[in-house]
């Protein structure tokens, strides 16, 4: 445990990586020693060409100090979002050109560690487009939908806006991109007692009340959730949670 500005270790010294290598994403478990624990929930993959893949979580639950494969990758894709689920959830896949793509994880067959998935979400051929980031509906009534673009506007919607289809399609509109928006750089399930973290790829960080945020129309701009300077752009999003007493800095 270090403070806020601390450099942190290099990853390289937990994990055997290759030097090209990089962490796209982590699951933080717990009941991998329970059997049924571990036939009854998968690890889903999404890749940043819009490909998903689910496996039983036994294939993961005895991990090895170098890794192992869990899932392969097709030249020029990669691993964006990696989740949990219990075999009967609905995921939303969301691209950079602000639209998103819901359908039930049951569309998609378990596979084994070695394979490369299957067709999630359709992406626009302009080439500037991708996935950037799925999530699981534990209850569509009661979770909404939030998305960060680059240039730090978001928003919350709610789940049934996103009509349920098979995976595969292109989806519907999750946000209006603008160029004062700038493309879509994260998507979030928002169940309302988190707090939003947001961080900047100069290395600056904000915490916000989610209960804060407006929850609009699926096709709405959003609103400002972080004022940036000197060309700053979001570059990631994470969730923490509630703290009762925030600072103005």
């Amino acid at each position: 445990e270090g403070d806020k500005t601390s450099k942190g270790r290099a990853i390289q010294n937990m994990l055997a990586l290759d030097p090209d290598d990089s962490v796209n994403a982590f699951l933080r478990l717990t009941g991998l020693d329970d059997e049924t624990f571990l036939d009854s929930h998968y690890v889903v993959f999404a890749t940043k060409c819009g490909l998903v893949k689910k496996t039983s979580l036994r294939h993961y639950s005895r991990p090895r100090t170098n890794g192992g494969i869990a899932i392969n990758i097709n030249e020029g894709d990669e691993v964006v979002d990696v989740r949990l689920t219990n075999g009967h959830n609905e995921l939303i896949m969301a691209n950079r050109n602000g639209r998103a793509c819901r359908f039930n994880e049951e569309a998609v067959r378990t596979m084994g560690r070695v394979s490369t998935g299957v067709r999630g979400m359709r992406l626009d051929e302009d080439g500037d487009d991708a996935v950037v980031g799925m999530i699981v509906v534990d209850n569509a009534d009661e979770e909404t939908v939030m998305v960060v673009s680059e240039e730090g506007y978001g928003k919350r919607s709610v789940v049934e806006d996103y009509r349920l289809t098979n995976r595969g399609g292109k989806g519907v509109k999750v946000a209006k991109v603008t160029k004062k928006t700038g493309k879509i750089v994260a998507v979030k399930s928002i169940a309302g007692n988190e707090d939003l973290m947001i961080m900047t790829d100069q290395g600056i960080i904000i915490r916000i009340d989610i209960s804060t945020i407006s929850t609009l129309g699926r096709t709405a701009t959003g609103v400002k959730v972080i004022n940036l300077v000197d060309d700053q752009k979001v570059a990631t999003v994470t969730l923490a949670e509630k703290e009762e007493n925030y600072e103005d800095d």
